[in-house]
């Protein structure tokens, strides 16, 4: 291999590399000043929405625990449920994909695979939600749309809960006795794969948040509570 007594007398094709190699970690650091200044300013307005979104559903969820209408609850209780999972997501996000510091990137990172892992809607759902529904005067074609929403949802859940799983049971939902192992794990994490496992989420939930809103205002309209009340007396 040849020896130069400076890189200026190398070729052009080794001065390149020897530069890219140099100067890689000060280019990943502006890098990522740049993406976090990009991404701060695109994702601003969205969390302004998430929070007042948020700030709104608490007060309503409130006002329709104090009604009579079981059905309109246990909607709202989904959508919360929901809202409070994708706002814990938005929260770390650009940390995750961005930060300086190495490990409060993996730390936002870890966050989100945790979140995704337990966003199990079920949890927050009613076994008897679809007679809730028809109780409320429902179209059956939204009532389909938005179980068939809950099983794409839960399907999209059960296969990043598989893929995640290992990672969420020994570096962040629980502690590997192996702290080389755990480490190891830490510093190994793909931000790559774990954001194509929550776009792939994303999508799923997408189809749940354009019917859940026909369905709310169905269920929550003055005909709709008349009909709960109605038919609820009836049984």
């Amino acid at each position: 291999m040849p020896k130069y007594e400076s890189i200026a007398e190398a070729p052009l094709s080794v001065r390149t590399r020897y530069f890219q190699i140099k100067y890689s970690k000060y280019f990943m650091s502006v890098t990522r000043f740049y993406s976090r200044v990009s991404l701060s300013i695109k994702e601003r307005k969205k969390n302004r929405v998430l929070t007042d979104t948020l700030k709104t559903f608490k007060k309503e969820i409130v006002r329709a625990r104090n009604s009579e209408n079981e059905c309109v609850q246990i909607l709202m209780n989904l959508g919360l449920f929901f809202l409070i999972a994708e706002k814990d997501i938005q929260t770390v996000k650009i940390d995750a994909l961005t930060h300086h510091d190495e490990w409060k990137r993996l730390l936002s990172l870890r966050i989100i695979l945790l979140t995704i892992y337990e966003w199990d809607m079920s949890k927050a759902n009613s076994k008897n939600l679809k007679e809730l529904l028809i109780q409320s005067s429902v179209e059956e074609k939204l009532q389909k749309e938005l179980f068939n929403s809950l099983k794409l949802l839960r399907k999209s859940r059960e296969k990043a809960a598989k893929q995640l799983r290992f990672e969420r049971n020994n570096i962040i939902a629980h502690r590997n006795s192996d702290a080389l192992l755990q480490l190891n794990t830490i510093q190994y994490l793909n931000a790559k794969v774990v954001f194509n496992i929550v776009t792939d989420f994303y999508e799923s939930s997408g189809v749940f948040m354009q019917v859940f809103p026909k369905i709310l205002l169905q269920a929550g309209s003055i005909e709709g509570l008349f009909s709960y009340l109605l038919k609820s007396k009836e049984t």
